[in-house]
């Protein structure tokens, strides 16, 4: 807030008039410069809407290309829920592929439903094709598929889009599990062994990763009911409504109890894990995760080529493989509904590999 404060008398810019363009203009010079915090968005964000709830800046005046992009997006989210039955997460997802796909297409200008084509269709999954994982293209393909047959029942285009929408190839079991070898793991943790609020929040996150194999979304859902610090377990909230019970290592129930007695903001919310900024609030969903995971490894000195939270599950599974645990066991930790989930991680147990190897023509016996 300091800073922006600096950065506005610079430029002579009154409170009065601060607009969106000013906080985008803001944010990239903090950026430029390497400033720029996974945070500072949605606080300033935070400042706007309470400098307009006190009057002091006016509301933004809604263009009408803007009230156009906003009608769609409301209308095919009600679909979503009222057509579909979709769950809240899914239909936000649906949403942000939705206004993805109609930047791409129209760009600031206005929007014209009746001129999409296969052709901008096609070159949209391109080009997500370029910059995605191809498990997250079948992803926005699904949503895009989606959004394409409720604008044909609307009557807003007159062809079936939905259908010359490409295939993605994702083959089953096609690649390695990306993880961090046990040496490296552990040297992550102690990356977050610092006194700071950020630091022992951060380790609290990264231990239920790595000790216990949860996903991202099951980490910002945790609740402080799901805590029995009497049995010393916890509840897992997973995919599907599905909801198990995991002992809680000695290690992990330090750390969670160090940031809820010390750290964790005061506030209504139930979630375990709090903004530490203003507004104290849940965690926005597992992209906040994600960060934690990427600032961790960076402070560690580590560069793995994925970066994401499913790192250090996929590491744990390896871990346990090479200690000697079955599938089956690691599927019960993990919580795979499908033994051919498992599976992948049957790719990097080496010793058992190597003795299925048949000997190379001309090579030794």
């Amino acid at each position: 807030m300091a800073e922006l404060d600096r950065w506005l008398l610079r430029r002579r810019i009154k409170i009065e008039a601060l607009a969106e363009e000013h906080i985008e203009k803001f944010l990239r010079s903090r950026r430029n410069r390497g400033h720029g915090r996974g945070g500072d968005p949605s606080t300033l964000r935070s400042l706007l809407r309470g400098l307009r709830e006190a009057k002091i800046i006016a509301s933004p005046v809604a263009k009408r290309d803007a009230n156009a992009f906003d009608d769609i997006q409301k209308c095919f989210s009600q679909y979503l829920i009222d057509d579909r039955g979709l769950n809240p997460a899914t239909v936000a997802w649906y949403v942000f592929e939705t206004r993805t796909f109609l930047s791409a297409c129209f760009g600031k200008g206005s929007i014209s439903l009746d001129e999409l084509s296969s052709r901008d269709v096609a070159q949209y999954v391109l080009d997500c094709a370029r910059s995605r994982s191809p498990r997250g293209v079948q992803r926005s393909i699904t949503a895009l598929r989606g959004f394409l047959r409720f604008l044909q029942q609307r009557g807003d285009i007159a062809t079936n889009l939905a259908g010359s929408v490409p295939r993605v190839a994702n083959w089953s079991g096609g690649g390695l599990p990306k993880y961090l070898p046990a040496s490296e793991v552990e040297l992550l943790l102690e990356s977050c062994k610092g006194q700071t609020d950020e630091g022992r929040r951060n380790r609290a996150i990264l231990l239920l990763l790595a000790r216990l194999g949860l996903r991202a979304g099951e980490v910002v859902h945790l609740n402080l009911d799901d805590i029995d610090w009497d049995a010393g377990e916890l509840r897992i909230r997973g995919k599907g409504g599905r909801q198990d019970r995991l002992p809680m290592p000695a290690d992990v129930g330090k750390a969670l109890a160090t940031y809820i007695r010390y750290v964790r903001p005061s506030c209504l919310s139930r979630r375990v894990f709090i903004r530490l900024n203003a507004p104290h609030q849940g965690l926005a969903g597992a992209s906040n995760i994600a960060y934690v995971v990427r600032w961790a490894l960076r402070r560690a000195g580590l560069r793995p080529s994925f970066t994401g939270s499913h790192l250090l599950r996929h590491s744990l599974a390896t871990r346990m493989l090479r200690g000697g645990a079955s599938l089956t066991e690691i599927g019960k930790i993990l919580r795979h509904q499908l033994p051919s989930t498992t599976a992948i991680y049957a790719k990097v147990d080496l010793a058992a590999l190597r003795a299925l190897a048949k000997p190379w023509p001309g090579g030794e016996a």
